[in-house]
């Protein structure tokens, strides 16, 4: 095997919450006055949170109203997430395993480090992973390809030498941007919403389909 780091997204990647993020954001919004479907929501659930109202309700609020909403939204989804918070089935053996063959491994999530950490201390995780970019240390989201560089710098790699675990239609474009190949869980896309995502390198149910050589 040629890679010798592993960069994953975190939500609906490592854990399967995305669900929550949806149902977090369709309350938040719709009691904003958005007035949107649960299907725009979830089309609609990518990206800094900042970013996410702008797009739904534009020119809407000042930047202190929205870090405010952020925080209440984030507030609700933990609250509704915790007691299910575990890891996504194979994904805890291929971290041992990778760690114990001296893979390199960092997570690069459009997620606040309050959320992360949320995940990395709820588990007890942390020590697998050797570098962490949030969507506070970027200036660019997802599909911009910001995230996976930095991972690979924090961790001395060329985009060669990474292999992306993702979720979603635009971490993987983000992941192609940076020059990186791409493994793809299908936890809440289907691989027909991939197409034309060339570093494609295989899609998988959870991590039991995926095996470190």
């Amino acid at each position: 095997m040629k890679y010798k780091a592993f960069l994953f997204d975190l939500n609906g990647t490592m854990i399967n919450d995305l669900l929550y993020h949806i149902n977090a954001w369709y309350r938040i919004l719709n009691e904003l006055g958005a007035g949107i479907s649960i299907e725009r929501a979830r089309q609609e659930c990518y990206g800094k949170n900042q970013e996410l109202l702008e797009r739904v309700l534009p020119q809407r609020f000042s930047q202190e109203e929205k870090d405010k909403i952020s925080l209440e939204k984030e507030k609700q989804y933990r609250e509704e997430f915790r007691p299910h918070l575990r890891l996504i089935s194979g994904l805890e053996a291929l971290l041992k395993q990778s760690k114990n063959a001296g893979i390199r491994m960092a997570i690069g999530s459009a997620a606040i480090q309050s959320n992360i950490d949320f995940v990395l201390d709820g588990l007890d995780i942390r020590h697998y992973f050797d570098a962490i970019v949030s969507a506070d240390d970027v200036t660019h989201s997802k599909p911009d390809p910001e995230t996976y560089i930095k991972c690979a710098g924090r961790l001395g790699m060329d985009p060669d030498d990474c292999l992306v675990f993702e979720d979603a239609p635009k971490g993987v474009e983000a992941a192609k941007n940076a020059h990186m190949d791409c493994m793809v869980i299908t936890t809440l896309h289907k691989p027909t919403e991939f197409n034309g995502c060339s570093n494609i390198k295989g899609f998988i149910k959870d991590y039991n389909y995926f095996t470190v050589p």
